[in-house]
């Protein structure tokens, strides 16, 4: 009897399927001598005792806004100029600081420069977290941060390892993260030069940055601690609020660069070391030492305050 077309279909489809034997425990006859464990079919391993005891934390997704209780000045007009007090710089840091002119930023590689992610929170940019979930075991792989004008941010929560020292850096970094009960606590390495403060004080690319997301309600707090070797001598620790906003959505931010300046090709705004006299402009319109506002670790703590005397400043921000 010959074979229909279709007949003949099923059989080549019924000799190339190989089945798959599910691995089973052994009866209670079998021999208590084991071979090698057999190998699951499954391509996804789960165990439910390891997931209920993975730490899952809690959840930051959502829109944020944020929050200026006490630092408007510094995060939205930004911080004057010779303004370095209470943070832990060094002479090259310093220098760097009082030779900066801001018309650097109108320079065509400055003006689409995203805020690194050190920084990035000090600025008045709204922002957007979002996770990865994984289909299968529920857990959150990677975290996502993005706020106006900057870059989406990758946390990872998978246990990856950092890259080598010699990999490329961004604006981002390469992060990852861990629960501390609560807290969120990440570590970033691989960022490009930036600044840890918006008016010249540079932070270098060996810089690392330590994170901890914090949510009480729906408010946001982030500690942000930056060490670099380069131009701090010690950590550098800010808190920063956001508050969740239901409302709010991150607009888009096409950047273009313009001529801004009309200047000769290849001149970059600067002050030679000694000539920029507005570095003194700040302390000499609050009434404050010269020496106070140059910065370092000495004016980081309450021992400084009786070293320069009884002095009350005349401001507390930039007239503008």
């Amino acid at each position: 009897m010959s074979l229909t077309r279709t007949s003949l279909l099923f059989a080549l489809a019924a000799a190339l399927t190989i089945p798959l034997v599910a691995q089973q425990s052994p009866a209670p006859s079998a021999s208590p001598v084991q071979g090698p464990p057999q190998q699951s079919q499954s391509l996804v391993e789960y165990d439910d005792e390891v997931q209920r005891a993975a730490p899952n934390g809690v959840d930051f997704t959502g829109e944020w806004a944020p929050r200026f209780h006490e630092d408007e000045p510094e995060r939205v007009p930004g911080p004057e100029l010779g303004d370095y007090l209470g943070i832990p710089i060094n002479d090259a840091a310093r220098m760097r600081a009082m030779t900066w002119e801001a018309s650097i930023q109108t320079l065509p590689e400055w003006q689409c420069r995203p805020h690194s992610a050190d920084y990035i929170w000090r600025g008045p940019s709204p922002l957007r977290v979002w996770k990865e979930v994984d289909p299968v075991s529920r857990q959150v792989t990677a975290w996502h941060a993005e706020w106006l004008r900057s870059v989406d941010r990758s946390i990872y929560m998978d246990g990856r390892p950092h890259p080598s020292p010699n990999a490329p850096h961004t604006w981002a970094g390469f992060s990852t993260g861990k629960w501390e009960g609560d807290v969120l606590t990440i570590k970033t390495t691989h960022l490009k030069e930036g600044y840890v403060r918006r008016n010249g004080l540079p932070r270098s690319d060996a810089a690392t940055l330590t994170e901890h997301w914090m949510l009480r309600g729906d408010v946001l707090t982030v500690a942000a601690i930056v060490n670099d070797p380069v131009y701090l001598t010690e950590p550098f620790i800010r808190t920063t609020d956001y508050e969740l906003d239901l409302h709010q959505w991150v607009p888009p931010y096409p950047c273009q660069v313009v001529e801004e300046v009309d200047r000769p090709r290849g001149v970059v705004p600067h002050s030679l070391p000694g000539t920029n006299n507005a570095v003194t402009d700040f302390a000499n319109r609050c009434g404050l030492p010269v020496e106070a506002t140059r910065g370092g670790a000495e004016t980081m703590y309450p021992d400084f305050r009786a070293k320069i005397g009884a002095i009350t400043s005349k401001c507390i921000a930039a007239q503008r």
